[in-house]
């Protein structure tokens, strides 16, 4: 064999070898996406579960007046039963209950002077926060991903496999004035 088909075929598979790994590295990067994202998601789920607790825990307490417990205990109830597909608009809900029961003029004061319910609030607000940081992680991470998957070699060489496109979770999660 000549030593120009020799350079031409050393040439050839630099060329292939580099490609793999670049492929390979894109594959690896977008698999590492998706546990992010899945990671982030399981994050979120639990931090909105806990606000759930401590918001039936308040509900619970005998701290609030019977009304106000049944609309905060219905919608912590709502908020962790829902599906998949309601899920967004029953944490809406719980916030905006959460919001209605503590932006009462005087709620702190009055909480305080009937024994411990100013660490419950204190819990609900640690709670309130986790799930408004949980989500906007989830949310980059989402973000992220879908930027991954946009990406002409992701789409040429189904990089993806079956994962699904992951979706954002939006919700009002603006918490309460404590």
């Amino acid at each position: 064999m000549s030593p120009d088909r020799v350079l031409d075929l050393l040439f050839w598979v630099a060329v292939i070898s580099l490609v793999a790994v670049y492929v390979s590295w894109r594959a690896t990067r977008l698999d590492r996406l998706h546990v992010r994202v899945e990671t982030a998601r399981a994050a979120l789920d639990a931090a909105l579960v806990r606000r759930a607790a401590v918001a039936l825990e308040l509900a619970a307490s005998r701290l609030l007046d019977p009304a106000t417990s049944l609309v905060l205990a219905t919608a912590a109830h709502e908020a962790r039963t829902a599906d998949v597909d309601g899920r967004e608009f029953a944490e809406s809900d719980l916030s905006r209950a959460l919001r209605a029961v503590v932006d009462q003029p005087d709620f702190r004061e009055t909480l305080a002077s009937r024994g411990d319910g100013t660490a419950l609030l204190d819990e609900l607000d640690a709670a309130a926060q986790k799930v408004s940081f949980a989500r906007r992680f989830y949310n980059d991470a989402v973000s992220a991903t879908r930027i991954a998957r946009r990406k002409l070699l992701v789409r040429a060489i189904p990089l993806a496999g079956r994962a699904p496109v992951p979706d954002f979770f939006e919700i009002d999660d603006g918490p309460p004035r404590f």
